[in-house]
């Protein structure tokens, strides 16, 4: 399996951004990208990081017509797994159980997120017998 490039801040708001609504014009990124970050984005500067991003894999573009369509080279949950995959690594040294549980004492959670990670665990747990 290809190793998934890594992404930056920015990087990873586009691709949320064309997870949620692709495939995308740069124009509708740029739009999406100035509200999110409540100022102004230029087109040419998100023109300029879809290309980076399109150069490094973590987009394609459709270029069969006259204006360019992006999408996410990978799954939000491939990503995801990713990033955390290397934060688990870099900072718990790998241990994920620490990640998970710092993550969970980092702010309030919802009993219903509670219940579904316990859920989870308890899945897991009967895998392993």
């Amino acid at each position: 399996m290809a190793e998934i490039p890594r992404a930056t801040d920015t990087e990873l708001s586009i691709l949320k951004i064309l997870w949620d609504n692709q495939p995308c014009t740069v124009r509708f990124v740029t739009g999406e990208l100035s509200r999110l970050k409540g100022e102004e984005v230029k087109y040419t500067t998100a023109l300029k990081l879809m290309q980076l991003m399109h150069e490094k894999g973590l987009v394609t573009r459709d270029e069969s017509e006259r204006t360019h369509l992006y999408s996410a080279s990978h799954t939000r949950d491939k990503m995801q797994r990713h990033v955390l995959s290397q934060l688990a690594a870099k900072i718990f040294g790998g241990a994920t159980a620490d990640l998970a549980m710092q993550a969970l004492s980092a702010k309030k959670v919802e009993p219903e997120e509670l219940r579904r990670l316990k859920a989870y665990i308890d899945k897991q747990l009967e895998a392993e017998d």
